[in-house]
């Protein structure tokens, strides 16, 4: 019996249903896994999420082998199977600042939950930093009107329009960066996501790592100065 894993179903008010239901698992799965057996590694990177655990301290047994480095909280196979308890507890954390780096064309503003929970950080005085990538001009129009004289497409204008709410709520400020941009990173102060940008990947099937920030580690940090590099390329999005 994993009584450790019982334990942090029900501090978490989470039953055998609910565990099934959000993994798509039939319950006698999850309660075979109460029992002892290992789940797989996608599983329990989501149940470790749920609950707000580490998958070791779940399942003590996985700490010899563990040779993730000490900044890697989790990996998720892509954006869209990171639970949405994650993002609100990492924005919720924030005491300081807040910044979302994302393609124009996948907002995480768009998804109610997440931008409340942001709303609510805004009002509270953090900051709240927003840079949306939008494509060059060249590439396939995706960015940019022609009939315009060169202006945003609709989409883009639709994607800031978006977060443009938030800006009454406090200290937010929303930017476009035109070219490239090789990975989409969400941070809490010293907590990010990112998603791994890959060629012909749409965003939301990437690869993401939730990293947070260590000292005398470099992970992390490489991904905060990627973010201020794009900000600082970036403009002022009316």
């Amino acid at each position: 019996m994993n009584e450790t894993l019982c334990r942090a179903l029900i501090q978490a008010r989470l039953t055998e249903e609910d565990v099934a239901a959000g993994l798509q698992v039939d319950p006698k799965t999850v309660r075979r896994w109460l029992e002892g057996r290992v789940p797989y590694l996608r599983h329990r990177w989501v149940i470790a999420a749920m609950v707000g655990a580490d998958e070791t301290d779940l399942w003590p047994q996985l700490r010899a082998a563990r040779a993730r480095p000490d900044e890697v909280i989790a990996i998720y196979p892509h954006r869209d199977t990171v639970p949405r308890e994650v993002w609100l507890r990492m924005f919720g954390s924030a005491q300081h600042q807040i910044g979302i780096l994302d393609e124009a064309d996948s907002p995480l503003g768009a998804d109610r939950p997440i931008f409340a929970a942001l709303a609510k950080q805004a009002r509270s005085g953090i900051t709240i930093r927003v840079c949306m990538r939008v494509p060059d001009e060249g590439a396939a129009g995706q960015g940019f009107d022609p009939q315009s004289g060169g202006g945003f497409t609709a989409s883009v204008r639709d994607s800031v329009a978006t977060y443009t709410p938030l800006r009454e709520e406090g200290d937010v400020e929303v930017r476009l960066c035109q070219g490239t941009v090789y990975n989409s990173v969400y941070y809490a102060d010293d907590q990010l996501l990112v998603t791994q940008r890959l060629y012909g990947v749409p965003v939301r099937s990437a690869p993401t790592l939730h990293l947070e920030r260590v000292e005398g580690n470099d992970i992390a940090a490489a991904y905060y100065d990627a973010f201020a590099i794009a900000w600082a390329a970036a403009t002022f999005a009316e």
